[in-house]
């Protein structure tokens, strides 16, 4: 059974970009346009692991986290900043919230897959 990725971006270009990489290295991906949207999901889907836009619409990647890291069930998920935003600030507050690692747009598509194999362990 492959691992299902849950992927979090305004920007459906992005998201279809992620999602393009992981697919092609085997795992399942689903996606949301928000943090309230990806909240939905992950009641809704076992969820192995995080990607996470931080700037977004209605609720933003950081309260997304902290209100995952809130869930017992997703205490311990693994999670992944991919931000536009590279100021030591947003880092920062970024791994205050809960995330195991911050990656800065645009993304090499190798090395998400790199990472996301790494945060799972395989």
């Amino acid at each position: 059974m492959s691992k299902r990725i849950l992927i979090v971006d305004d920007s459906e270009m992005i998201r279809n970009y992620h999602a393009y990489a992981l697919k092609s290295a085997g795992f399942e991906v689903i996606s949301a346009v928000n943090g309230a949207d990806a909240l939905e999901l992950i009641y809704q889907h076992h969820i192995d692991l995080i990607i996470t836009d931080i700037n977004m619409p209605i609720m933003d990647g950081y309260t997304f986290i902290e209100n995952v890291r809130k869930e017992e069930n997703y205490k311990t998920i693994p999670i992944i900043i991919v931000s536009t935003e590279d100021e030591a600030g947003d880092k920062k507050r970024g791994f205050e919230a809960g995330a195991d690692l911050y990656i800065i747009k645009p993304v090499d598509p190798k090395n998400l897959v790199e990472n996301v194999k790494l945060l799972l362990g395989e």
